[in-house]
């Protein structure tokens, strides 16, 4: 029985003890279903592209040659305690943003003023934990460059570029402290540590570079997108082939189930399956792996029927594994809703049962129907595990 109440409960009760779910993602998809699952399972593990190329991350990856770590600071913070237990003082700061409506003086002195300590929400902080913030914070101060853009800069993404910098860019030691500091309940990690950039190939030939702008108005001009690669830079980049991170292929053999969740198709999610070794953990692992694809619209879809995004999600498990496979190797489940919610692609799904994959449909809807509930899919993926 999907979902299975009494599985559902039990992790309710003892969240400490819940299943290690699985999820390759990016972007803010997952953020409100994040929130959900950390009130059943404290073991999630979360796989994010580094690869962010807009936005106030844009900026510190151009200054300092870093991976996009704003995806990441992100869903750590969808992990966060939010109990009593929680440090509320210090979430209020890793979410605050500096505004982009003041003068580029004003702006520049609130930042000062954060990073000297006076700032309200600084000063809110325990003793302890808020030396800690500041050395971070300061460091980073000292590495910015002149006229550095701070319209709109992450607090929390300065202080992650901080300690990643003073850390002689170490990710791992960076993402410990913080997910100590705010509790996350599970574990985030970035596909690669390296830097690189995303690149889709359209059908047309065109080559859209920077993950900002795949599934654009301009980009899906040139019709679908049939390819992905990585590229050392935005302008004049050559291509480049990763290595996953070695301790999250570790992770994937680790899960209860291994999910390809909602978000933007080919930036967020098989994105991480482009570095070398992902495609052969995933086989590896002999857990059930699910697909739940994009309820509403997803451009970068466009093109695709669901049976077309599993028969992808295969090519690029397959490309790493050296041998050709079948999409019922690669996928046990594809979970849709086919009364509740609308989806832009056809479900065309007859086709993938034919495949060998079985089809879960039931109810996912959420307040429209372009959208999943968080709490409904949680309740699914935890009685599959």
């Amino acid at each position: 029985m999907i979902p299975d109440s009494r599985r559902v409960e039990r992790c309710l009760r003892l969240p400490e003890f819940g299943p290690r779910l699985f999820f390759f993602s990016g972007g803010s998809a997952l953020k409100e279903t994040s929130q959900v699952l950390k009130r059943y399972t404290h073991n999630s593990i979360h796989l994010i592209t580094p690869f962010d190329s807009g936005g106030s991350s844009a900026v510190l990856r151009e200054a300092f040659h870093i991976l996009g770590v704003g995806d990441i600071r992100n869903r750590m913070m969808a992990l966060a305690d939010e109990s009593a237990l929680g440090e509320p003082d210090i979430r209020a700061l890793f979410l605050y943003r500096l505004s982009a409506d003041l003068s580029c003086a004003e702006r520049q002195r609130e930042f000062e003023e954060i990073v000297e300590g006076v700032h309200p929400l600084v000063r809110a902080i325990k003793t302890s934990p808020r030396a800690i913030i500041l050395t971070h914070l300061r460091n980073f101060a000292r590495k910015m460059p002149e006229g550095f853009d701070l319209r709109g800069a992450s607090i929390g993404n300065l202080i992650l570029a901080g300690g990643y910098l003073v850390n002689q860019r170490d990710i791992e030691a960076v993402l410990y402290l913080f997910s100590e500091l705010v509790g996350v309940r599970g574990t985030v990690r970035p596909t690669v540590t390296d830097f690189a950039h995303l690149v889709a190939v359209h059908e047309d030939g065109v080559r859209t570079i920077g993950q900002h702008l795949i599934g654009k108005p301009e980009a899906m001009s040139h019709g679908r997108i049939d390819e992905i690669e990585l590229t050392d830079a935005l302008e004049q980049g050559g291509p480049v082939s990763l290595d996953a991170d070695e301790f999250s292929l570790q992770l994937i053999s680790t899960a209860d189930l291994i999910a390809l969740p909602m978000g933007s198709f080919f930036g967020s999610v098989l994105a991480n399956l482009l570095p070398r070794g992902v495609g052969r953990a995933v086989l590896a692992s002999g857990s059930p792996r699910i697909y739940v694809p994009n309820a509403g619209e997803d451009p970068e879809m466009r093109g695709y029927t669901i049976t077309g995004c599993a028969q992808k999600i295969c090519t690029l498990v397959s490309r790493d594994a050296g041998s050709k496979l079948e999409v019922r190797d690669v996928l046990d489940y594809v979970l849709v809703d086919s009364a509740g919610l609308e989806y832009s692609t056809k479900l065309d799904l007859a086709e993938l049962r034919a495949l060998g994959v079985q089809v879960i449909d039931t109810d996912l809807a959420g307040v429209s129907r372009t959208e999943v509930d968080p709490h409904k899919l949680t309740e699914v993926l935890l009685s599959l595990a």
